[in-house]
């Protein structure tokens, strides 16, 4: 009976979306990422200033000032990846967006590119929470990656969906 219940369940596996250092969300040094109120997940300190998509979807959310784009996948889970800290502050300088709002876009697919030593400069942290927006879809979550990284190949979330 419960070979079958898991059958009918949707699974969902995400690919790092970013080069760089796994670390817990509750080390990032923001209080409503570490705090889980905008999702649970985890974050990635960057090696590589690109974004690429960590699972098939739909382009649902891309920021005006391209430091942040929110994906839905077929399935409806919502995934936020936020470019650094408060970078929100940084109006656009130094991010680039290489796809739309709207945009179906395949697993590794390049989504944004922006500039760490911007981010730096302006005394941001980095650090980019990759979170799961819409947590009452989610049965079961599970971070598989810890330490490097890279970005479009290597498993670090997978989700059960309700």
């Amino acid at each position: 009976m419960l070979k079958k219940w898991l059958k009918n369940k949707k699974e969902v596996t995400l690919v790092a979306p970013i080069t760089g250092k796994v670390i817990p969300l509750e080390q990032v040094e923001d209080p409503v990422f570490a705090n889980k109120m905008a999702g649970d997940g985890l974050a990635i300190v960057p090696e590589q200033g690109v974004v690429v998509a960590p699972v098939d979807a739909t382009v649902a959310h891309l920021f005006e000032t391209k430091h942040a784009i929110g994906l839905q996948t077929k399935g409806g889970l919502e995934i936020l990846i936020h470019i650094g800290l408060d970078t929100v502050n940084l109006k656009g300088e130094g991010f680039e967006a290489f796809v739309q709002l709207g945009d179906q876009v395949k697993q590794g697919q390049k989504l944004l590119g922006f500039d760490m030593e911007v981010i730096r400069n302006a005394n941001y942290s980095t650090s980019t929470p990759v979170v799961i927006t819409n947590g009452e879809v989610v049965a079961e979550q599970k971070v598989l990656a810890e330490g490097n990284v890279q970005a479009g190949e290597d498993k670090v979330l997978h989700i059960l969906l309700k």
